[in-house]
């Protein structure tokens, strides 16, 4: 516990103007919207999970994934549970990156996938920032 409130002062001391909430903010959102994709376009993750040819497991993928991104988003956007949403994504990144890299190499898929991995990671260090639910809520106790 001691660990997270060293990384929360530190992020927050070294937090320049609204950098660190508009990456958040674009993280959030980038999720939030490849969740829609996703629930849109069911077909697009099938085909990514195709070589998985057991059904439950490909099924418990596509839900994992597209729910994953669509309330991540939503809690990230707003800075609540940043940290946990985060985490939860990092599985689904590494995966992501792994696929594009291993299974069919698409560059802009690969591109995309590795910064946001990178910058969930860095959310997962760092935390929500000082505009957020989370800091609101902290500094109510």
């Amino acid at each position: 516990m001691n660990t997270i409130k060293k990384m929360n002062k530190w992020a927050n001391g070294h937090n320049p103007f609204y950098l660190l909430d508009i990456a958040r903010l674009f993280l959030g959102g980038f999720l939030f919207f490849k969740g829609l994709n996703f629930m849109t376009d069911a077909q697009y993750l099938k085909d990514i999970v195709a070589p998985n040819e057991e059904f439950l497991s490909s099924m418990l993928i596509y839900h994992y994934v597209t729910i994953a991104h669509f309330s991540g988003g939503v809690l990230i956007i707003f800075g609540l549970l940043t940290r946990i949403a985060v985490a939860i994504q990092i599985p689904i990144l590494i995966g992501a990156v792994a696929v594009n890299f291993l299974v069919a190499m698409h560059p802009k898929n690969l591109v995309e996938a590795s910064v946001i991995l990178i910058l969930s990671v860095f959310f997962v260090v760092v935390g929500s920032g000082k505009h957020s639910a989370d800091y609101g809520l902290k500094m109510e106790m």
